[in-house]
């Protein structure tokens, strides 16, 4: 079975950008497009940016043990199908997660071999400035992720790898390292 990476982080601390940066700095991985029961933002392609699902057939796809972790996250759940990672693994192809604490710490249990990765803001401040700058979420959501932000940032220890995400090339070139260390060893 090739590699996992589980990158994780409070929303808003960059964790997209980070990883759109990684695929494009090493080619030979690729993202697990995850599962969700919100609805698509504008420009969002089914398929694409998520695979987008009602809560009936999450429930089904829980109940049929399709995901190998899954996770309610502001009211709305995220997981990753065992489907998606199979496919990818299994033609030795390193996959990348972006996934939710709450998941994370599923995948730990089921995959232990996985390299976790953590995401932090350099500040709370910074943060809520990153999500209100994005311009995709009203206040009530935006404090909403705020909350769950603050559990989030104390679970930082259980991650082998934490990168801070100040200076985006900082924090791209450590992440960089981290996979690159990963795949040679």
């Amino acid at each position: 079975m090739s590699r996992v990476f589980v990158i994780t982080g409070p929303s808003g601390v960059g964790k997209g950008t980070l990883i759109r940066q990684l695929l494009d700095r090493v080619p030979d991985l690729e993202l697990s497009v995850s599962a969700t029961t919100r609805t698509p933002r504008a420009g969002e392609q089914p398929g694409v940016d998520y695979h987008f699902l009602t809560d009936g057939e999450f429930d089904r796809r829980i109940d049929e043990g399709d995901f190998v972790e899954w996770a309610e996250y502001s009211g709305r759940r995220y997981g990753t199908l065992r489907s998606e990672l199979d496919k990818r693994t299994g033609a030795g192809i390193p996959v990348v997660l972006e996934i939710e604490v709450q998941g994370a710490r599923q995948v730990r249990d089921t995959l232990p071999d996985a390299v976790r990765i953590f995401i932090a803001p350099p500040s709370a401040e910074v943060l809520r400035n990153r999500l209100v700058g994005r311009g995709t979420d009203p206040e009530e959501e935006i404090e909403r992720r705020l909350r769950v932000a603050d559990e989030e940032l104390a679970a930082q220890a259980e991650f082998a790898h934490v990168v801070e995400n100040d200076r985006l090339e900082d924090a791209i070139t450590e992440l960089q390292q981290i996979v690159c260390t990963s795949l040679s060893a």
